[in-house]
Formats: structure tokens, sequence, C-alpha cells
């Protein structure tokens, strides 16, 4: 039964979207399954990029560490999202490091592995392709944003697309459903602690947000739309 789940899992996956079912079972048949818990390093910045793996349950934060020291959070990764990247590239190093944010559970292959895959199989090529693209596509956006918009435009864009990528419907608003703190943001927005602290507060006051133990609510996602847009 659990096998049957994971070959439906993978299915719906960017990376194995549209592989027939028999080559899902196989593919299945090559994975690893591991588990961490809140706070575990997944993937360590520097390590030789052996590794991709899918999210099957949890969520994970990918971050970057400079020469100085300073943590710049990527994103975050949930259910059916691929983790290890530079492996998919053919990269000899990860980047960054990837950290369990909650109780996480992985299935995984070797790089070598997928890389055969990929060899073998135009489809899961072509995947690939799409996937990093969208990945670089990404990353352009946030650095437009970063060169070139207000620091509460930044901080607006970067809580709806949390709020897009894992965001419930509550009676209070959409909640983003996993612990994000003030400094997460900062890190994310490229700003202080304290412009997030107060742009924040200002929020709660128009009732835009709701925030509280590390978790934060869009009470009014039509008020924060508007100033994500609102022109320089």
């Amino acid at each position: 039964m659990e096998d049957q789940a994971d070959v439906e899992m993978l299915g719906r996956t960017e990376l194995f979207r549209g592989a027939p079912v028999d080559l899902l079972r196989d593919i299945q048949r090559a994975a690893f399954r591991k588990r961490f818990s809140a706070g575990d390093t997944v993937l360590q910045q520097g390590d030789a990029a052996a590794t991709v793996y899918i999210v099957v349950a949890g969520r994970l934060r990918a971050t970057q560490t400079t020469l100085d020291g300073q943590q710049v959070i990527i994103r975050y990764l949930g259910p059916g999202e691929v983790a290890g990247y530079a492996a998919l590239a053919g990269g000899e190093t990860f980047p960054g490091a990837v950290i369990a944010v909650d109780d996480c559970h992985l299935i995984g292959w070797s790089a070598t592995a997928i890389q055969e895959l990929m060899a073998r199989h135009a489809g899961i090529a072509i995947n690939v392709v799409k996937l990093l693209g969208a990945r670089y596509l990404d990353i352009q956006v946030r650095l437009r944003e970063l060169s070139t918009e207000k620091v509460e435009r930044r901080i607006a864009h970067t809580i709806l697309r949390l709020a897009q990528q894992a965001g419930r419907r509550t009676v209070r608003g959409i909640e983003i459903v996993f612990p994000l703190s003030r400094q997460d943001l900062a890190e994310m927005s490229g700003t202080t602690l304290h412009t997030v602290s107060r742009t924040l507060s200002a929020w709660e006051e128009r009732g835009i947000v709701a925030c509280g133990r590390r978790r934060v609510v869009v009470a009014k996602p039509p008020l924060l739309e508007a100033i994500a847009e609102e022109p320089d």
C-alpha cells in the first residue's frame, strides 16, 4: 500500500510528471527513504552533490551562508518538491544547506541514479530542464525585487509568495502553515529584523496581517497585494 502511494505521489511531482506507471514503479524501487527531525541538516553546504530528495511530508528550508557568515534563506520546500538541485544539474557540491523545518519524510536517489534516468528517458530530462528553468526565473524575480523595490514591497511579495506556496484558508485569513519568524522574513526580503518588525506591526494595526508564535496570517490579501504592486 505504501509503495503504491509512493508511485502515485511521484507521478504528481515536477520531476517525474508524465512518466508511465511501470517506470514510476522502477523509480520507486530504486529509491531510499529517510526521516529527519525538525532542525536536522538534510544537505550541507559544500558537501558533494550526491543525493536528490523529494519531500513526502514536512517542510524544508534551503539556505546559503556567505563568506562573512551571513545566512540567506533561498526558499522553503514542501511535499512533492525537490531538494538537491545541484545533483540534477551535474554540480560538484551543494551551494547551500537544506534544513528540516519540522519532522520530515523524504524519498531520495543518488545523483548517479537520477542522471542515468535522465539519460534513458527524455521525458524526465525535459522535466529537469523545466524545473531548473523555473527556479532560475524565480531567482531572477527576487534579484529584481532586491535591486529595484522599496522594502515594504519586498516584504509583501515575500509573504504573498509563501502564502501561495504553503497557505491554508482559515477563518482569520490565509495562514502560512509552517513556523516563520520575523528574522526569516528579513533574510528572505533582504532587509533587517528591525524593519520587518516595524512593517509587520504597522500592517497588524491596519488588519492586513496577524502575527504571533512564529505564525503569519494574511488577513486581507487584496490590501497586501496592493502594497506589493505600489509603484516605487
